[in-house]
């Protein structure tokens, strides 16, 4: 999976060609196999098939927990972190979790923005198939699955979510929730490990911004709850 995961995004553009040319045989069963094959089933990626198991509203924030953190600006965006990690600032065009020497021994933080209708703007026939906005979007990949694929569309979505998924430790045990929090909404990806603990953010403000902030906890010190306290700083400077 290692090697699959978190591709440079240019890479969905070109599978996204083979999907609408497997359009031409309208076969369901045909564009399983093509993710089966090319990708991965549930059984050998149990990632691809993490949907969201629950929704938490409103999440309590620890304010006093918000007076420790430490900011870190960048010219798109900024966040406040636990002292302890590395953040840095990636590109979808890159590996955006790139394990560089400095943060493969550390705990670190990796923080991606696009502006608002960027996944709609890069594919805008989406529109056509009811997907109005960025939030959608990461709502149907989020819901994507193999095993359910009837459609192009569906195919579509189950090779983003291989492309945009990190690397999130023992993915059996990894869970899913949908969450919205102050004017932030959007879904979780983490996973408490036996060694260390991984959390993948997906967030979409009111405005439409959009941040992906993936943490790789290898020291276990954090939870569900301190990550809602971090992403609630997320936001563009």
């Amino acid at each position: 999976m290692k090697h699959k995961i978190a591709k440079v995004l240019s890479a969905a553009v070109f599978l996204a060609a083979a999907i609408l040319f497997l359009a031409t045989f309208g076969k369901s069963a045909l564009l399983k196999s093509y993710v089966y094959t090319g990708i991965g089933s549930c059984r050998n990626i149990p990632i691809l098939c993490n949907m969201p198991e629950k929704e938490i509203n409103n999440p309590h924030i620890d304010r006093d927990y918000l007076q420790r953190l430490l900011p870190y600006t960048f010219a798109d965006i900024r966040i406040s972190m636990p002292k302890g990690f590395t953040v840095i600032r990636g590109e979808i065009r890159k590996v955006y979790y790139k394990k560089w020497r400095k943060a493969e021994k550390a705990s670190a933080a990796y923080l991606l923005y696009r502006k608002p209708n960027y996944f709609i703007d890069l594919f805008p026939n989406l529109l056509k198939k009811g997907v109005k906005d960025d939030y959608d979007f990461i709502t149907r990949m989020r819901n994507a699955s193999p095993d359910t694929i009837s459609s192009v569309t569906d195919t579509f979505f189950v090779v983003m979510k291989s492309i945009f998924t990190p690397d999130l430790g023992d993915q059996k045990t990894a869970i899913v929730v949908k969450f919205r929090s102050g004017d932030k909404r959007g879904f979780i990806s983490y996973n408490l490990g036996a060694k260390e603990n991984y959390f993948d953010c997906e967030i979409i403000d009111n405005r439409g911004d959009f941040f992906k902030v993936y943490i790789r906890d290898k020291r276990r010190v954090l939870d569900l709850d301190k990550v809602f306290a971090i992403i609630s700083t997320v936001n563009k400077p």
